[in-house]
């Protein structure tokens, strides 16, 4: 798994790449625990390449959703696979989680784009 983190106007944008599981889980839980949060901030996890979620995976996002919440900011899923998807709504969690197309949807940000020729 890969994590990389971007700065938008609502908060840290952070992209989880390949599979968040057992063996995985830990390292998002711990990434997140060292971004300092302010009250108000939203927390965009961008799951567009996320390959595979287990059980500790879907732990690790609502361990994420505490640590926000401690600090008064939020937690928004942008671009969460199907599969994943379906997890989150057999067990309730799409009823928790703000879930967005793209991580751009999530945050207000427009996509940069060059002017028309």
């Amino acid at each position: 798994m890969k994590i990389a983190a971007r700065d938008a106007a609502t908060g840290p944008v952070i992209e989880v790449v390949g599979d968040l599981d057992y063996a995985t889980a830990h390292e998002l839980r711990d990434f997140v625990a060292r971004t300092a949060l302010r009250p108000g901030q939203r927390v965009v996890l961008d799951l567009a390449r996320l390959e595979f979620c287990d059980s500790s995976g879907i732990t690790a996002l609502i361990a994420v959703r505490n640590h926000a919440a401690a600090a008064g900011a939020d937690v928004a899923l942008a671009a969460v696979p199907a599969n994943t998807l379906r997890v989150l709504r057999i067990v309730g969690l799409d009823q928790v989680f703000p879930l967005h197309p793209d991580a751009h949807a999530a945050t207000g940000d427009r996509p940069t784009t060059a002017p028309p020729r």
